[in-house]
């Protein structure tokens, strides 16, 4: 058992709650365990300016850590004064919805995907994702000219796992995270497929086997929030 009395291969508790707010077309208020993140999603009908036309549509994020979602306070990132951290991130979100959207069908149109962090203890870039594909159905469905579903190939989730007390165990929080020899967010697709696979040893090494280890509960743990997204979804799910 870990200390806060889970197994190796299970998630911290999932909450979900769409339409958190009125304003945008796609919200959405994930938990998992004691992190929160708003994820809101929009549909704008131009691209940037290096995409014109082109044909194809964009997909964006940006991804923001508020003051008091840490202890000590975290300052807001401004302009140029962004840290490395959060645009690693952002990327990160964008890349992940790219992956399974359809720029092509999506047409001279650009979805904006903003997740806020509310509350961090551990896993708030992985979450961000999850929730990201939430809203950016619903904003889909919302804005986008009325079509039998939105322009996706697949749905998109996303999962840390780690090396903590020399076992393998799957969605770390703070306290594990801040201990874990090895820290790993892998990005997946519904069916299967890997998105992006990012490992690290924290002044340590893995071996295969504890690879192959990880990649399992991961892929268990992605299950898992496939159904959680398509139950979250309803009859907005986008694949029958």
């Amino acid at each position: 058992m870990r200390h806060d009395n889970r197994q190796i291969d299970q998630l911290r508790p999932i909450k979900v709650k769409r339409r958190f707010t009125r304003s945008a077309p796609g919200s959405v208020l994930i938990k998992a365990g004691r992190t929160t993140v708003l994820c809101t999603a929009d549909v704008s009908s131009e691209v940037p300016p290096w995409m014109a036309n082109q044909g194809r549509g964009w997909v964006t994020a940006e991804y923001s850590m508020l003051p008091g979602s840490t202890t000590p306070r975290k300052r807001r990132d401004r302009g140029p004064k962004t840290d490395g951290r959060t645009t690693e991130i952002q990327r990160l979100i964008g890349r992940s919805l790219r992956a399974v959207t359809d720029l092509e069908a999506l047409g001279e149109r650009t979805v904006t995907v903003d997740c806020d962090v509310i509350e961090a203890d551990g896993g708030t870039r992985t979450l961000s994702i999850t929730g990201a594909f939430i809203a950016m159905i619903d904003a889909m469905y919302t804005k986008l000219p009325a079509q039998s579903r939105p322009p996706v190939r697949d749905s998109v989730a996303a999962i840390s796992v780690g090396i903590v007390d020399r076992r393998a165990v799957l969605d770390l929080d703070y306290e594990e995270d801040s201990s874990a020899t090895v820290d790993m967010n892998i990005v997946m697709t519904g069916n299967g497929q890997f998105v992006e696979v990012q490992g690290t040893g924290e002044e340590s090494t893995f071996t295969d086997r504890q690879l192959s280890t990880m990649l399992k509960l991961a892929r268990g743990g992605i299950r898992e929030l496939v159904e959680i997204q398509k139950t979250a979804l309803g009859k907005r799910w986008p694949f029958g």
